[in-house]
């Protein structure tokens, strides 16, 4: 992944190499300072969302020219899980299996059935 560390400058997100895992896999790039996010919170959040397999993206808060800002309640269970622990001024790479994404269902059009997803998920702030 290119432009890693750097959280002025979207992240571009590389493939996956080899089989993708079969369980929730999360690398911190930055390490952030604070108090860490739980699963109740609401935070804003910069991120980029990619196929693991192809590396294309099929959502960026970047795109969209402003942070996100949801409840860990009201998303996927492997991006909350993903999430939970960080500190602001954090980046984490976070690899999502189909079971803790979209699953068999996917998320037409971007998403499809089963696809195992890659996010690079700066957290700006938990309010």
């Amino acid at each position: 992944m290119s432009n890693a560390t750097n959280l002025r400058v979207e992240p571009v997100i590389s493939r996956g190499s080899g089989t993708p895992p079969p369980s929730l896999v999360t690398a911190d790039l930055v390490t952030g300072k604070g108090r860490a996010a739980a699963a109740s919170d609401t935070v804003v959040v910069q991120y980029v969302g990619a196929d693991y397999v192809t590396g294309k993206d099929f959502d960026s808060s970047w795109q969209h020219g402003q942070p996100a800002t949801f409840p860990l309640t009201g998303v996927v269970p492997g991006f909350a899980q993903g999430i939970v622990g960080m500190q602001p001024g954090g980046r984490r790479e976070i690899v999502i299996p189909p079971s803790l994404g979209y699953g068999a269902s996917g998320s037409p059009p971007a998403v499809g059935p089963n696809e195992t997803l890659v996010f690079v998920v700066d957290l700006i702030s938990i309010q």
